[in-house]
């Protein structure tokens, strides 16, 4: 996993292009360091997420899988030590994080994808939920993330049938945001996170805390936090520049206060 800063953006490469970018114990590891430490900048204000070469990620090494070295306990730790505390860390981190697929997704490498708040896929990419052919489940939280883009129904049909979707009916049913040609995906990618860094940090923040607080309680308990979300905005010196570079005619200058 490498790890870049381009301006207010943090840049993750899952770097095995030899191994199709699948997963390991140090991938993993890096990863949830990287997140952590794109949490605890303050310069940082978007993540991007992508590939080394040709594929984003692969999900679990097959070499490893036929070797059957793993015992039950054994995959349960390695879920509970490593990948659960990446998917618990994207969901704790309040800065926007976007998947720029770069090329085939499959299984768990499909998963890190819809686990990212927004998704921005290459013309070229592949995307598959293919657990079932090599007789197993999501064990990353796939089966909770998928069903929330695009029902329960055509979730199940995508897990029990492991069909592989194109980048275009991926689009069509919600699964990705963007589909740009191959050759722009970085560029599209780093244009969308540098649109979402200039905005205002705390706003931006509180944005994504606020869908998804919306996403899984009453309504009456939504306006209840979002009036306070709001409250809190209102007070805040990027909220005042905003109105008054409205008013004057001019681009705001905000500092995340």
């Amino acid at each position: 996993m490498l790890y870049a800063k381009e301006g207010g953006t943090a840049v993750l490469t899952i770097n095995r292009p030899d191994a199709r970018n699948a997963f390991s114990p140090d991938m993993i590891r890096l990863w949830r360091e990287y997140l952590e430490e794109a949490k605890k900048d303050d310069g940082i204000n978007a993540v991007v997420v992508t590939g080394a070469g040709d594929t984003f990620c692969s999900g679990g090494d097959i070499r490893d899988m036929a070797e059957g070295k793993l015992r039950s306990w054994d995959m349960k730790r390695f879920l509970w030590d490593g990948v659960h505390r990446i998917i618990l860390t994207l969901e704790d981190l309040d800065k926007p994080v976007i998947a720029a697929i770069n090329g085939a997704a499959m299984g768990a490498g499909m998963d890190m994808a819809i686990m990212c708040d927004l998704r921005v896929c290459s013309a070229k990419a592949k995307l598959g939920e293919s657990y079932i052919r090599m007789g197993l489940c999501p064990g990353d939280g796939g089966a909770w993330f998928l069903p929330r883009l695009v029902g329960i129904s055509k979730a199940l049909e995508l897990f029990l049938t492991a069909d592989v979707l194109d980048a275009g009916a991926a689009l069509s049913l919600g699964i990705v945001n963007r589909v740009v040609p191959h050759e722009k995906l970085m560029d599209e990618t780093m244009k969308l996170a540098a649109k979402i860094a200039s905005m205002p940090p705390l706003a931006v923040r509180m944005m994504k805390r606020a869908v998804y607080q919306g996403a899984t309680s009453t309504l009456r308990a939504h306006l209840d936090y979002i009036s306070s979300q709001l409250a809190l905005l209102a007070e805040t010196d990027d909220h005042i520049e905003a109105a008054k570079a409205f008013l004057e005619k001019r681009k705001p200058v905000f500092k995340g206060k």
